[in-house]
């Protein structure tokens, strides 16, 4: 099949994309990491510290208005969106996380930016902790992966 493979080559440059990330601050030790695992993994795939935004945010459902913002701005390839949603005792962890990731979703195809979504949504601490660096560095990857298939596209 031909074609099947554009984009395949030199997929995961980061040289000379500009990536925003939004980073929700509630449950900050894990967002922290969220995000160092994600910076670390933007540098190692060659993006230039220059190039990245990195904004704070209160909560998850204050992230895609921060989103929208930046990709209305039209400076960006891609952006990233960081946060950890921690089921409680009530309905709210249902509310955060499906209205935060629509909000998301939503960003991304109204604006054709793509938006990494690394907004865990756990049971518990724990299960934060175990996927926080791994989320982190996979934001990175599908960020400078998409903004170059995009940039591709015809």
């Amino acid at each position: 099949m031909q074609g099947a493979d554009k984009g395949t080559s030199g997929e995961l440059s980061g040289e000379g994309l500009r990536i925003g990330i939004v980073r929700a601050r509630f449950n900050d030790a894990i967002t922290s990491r969220l995000a160092e695992t994600c910076l670390a993994e933007l540098a190692a795939l060659g993006v230039a510290e220059r190039d990245i935004v990195h904004l704070t945010v209160p909560g998850a459902l204050e992230v895609p208005v921060v989103l929208k913002a930046m990709a209305e701005d039209g400076d960006y390839d891609a952006l990233v969106a960081l946060g950890c949603i921690i089921r409680g005792e009530t309905y709210h962890f249902e509310l955060v996380a499906n209205e935060s990731g629509a909000g998301v979703t939503r960003v991304t195809l109204d604006h054709r930016v793509p938006i990494a979504n690394a907004i865990l949504t756990v049971e518990n601490e724990a299960q934060a902790w175990a996927r926080a660096e791994e989320k982190g560095r996979d934001a990175a990857r599908v960020a400078v992966e998409m903004a170059n298939l995009l940039e591709d596209l015809p």
